[in-house]
């Protein structure tokens, strides 16, 4: 059965459209108006060996807050539908990533109970055009809305560039562990309350 999902979201904000197939190859097309971000989300794909379509319109002469926002709920929402109730997933997965003198690594749970452990600082407020405050909000709507206890953390990472790419890598890589089928689930939520 294909893992896949498309949510489109519309505000006054935003216009956006997340196609993913979480059983990809990593490929992916991106357009949400920030390179930077556009690079970390290619990052996330290629790194989770999912298939995703990201189309992001978003009120960009105001400022950056709103396209990067709302770009992670709608990533979020179309994870968890494909996962369909967590169904037969492993559930929990982890991953170290060092980027040249960065390391970061990432734990999560598909628990259904969103959460947001948030060690990470950055050394400049802005990397590219986008500021670093940013990620952190993505990382949030994306727990939120994927339904996952999220725990982030750069060990040590001077690099503003690295310490941001290798926090999507490191999600990305936990990401791939915890939505891989474990087939000692027999397809049910591996939980003890049979749900998630």
């Amino acid at each position: 059965m294909a893992r896949t999902a498309e949510v489109v979201r519309e505000t006054k904000e935003t216009q956006i459209r997340v196609w993913i197939d979480l059983d990809g190859t990593g490929a992916s097309t991106i357009s949400t108006g920030i390179g930077f971000y556009d690079h970390m989300l290619e990052s996330f794909a290629r790194h989770g060996g999912f298939d995703l379509k990201v189309e992001t319109k978003g009120d960009l002469h105001i400022d950056m807050h709103h396209t990067v926002e709302d770009t992670g709920i709608v990533l979020g929402q179309a994870i968890k539908e494909a996962l369909d109730g967590f169904k037969g997933v492993r559930r929990f997965g982890h991953a170290y990533i060092p980027m040249d003198e960065t390391l970061t690594r990432c734990a999560i749970d598909l628990s259904n109970r969103p959460y947001l452990i948030w060690k990470v600082d950055f050394k400049r407020p802005k990397v590219g055009e986008m500021d670093t405050e940013l990620f952190k909000e993505f990382h949030h709507a994306f727990a939120m809305n994927v339904g996952a206890c999220v725990h982030l953390e750069t060990l040590y990472g001077d690099n503003t560039h690295h310490v941001a790419e290798s926090g999507f890598k490191a999600l990305a890589r936990a990401l791939r562990q915890a939505v891989e089928i474990d087939p000692k689930t027999g397809g049910h939520a591996p939980s003890t309350k049979g749900v998630l």
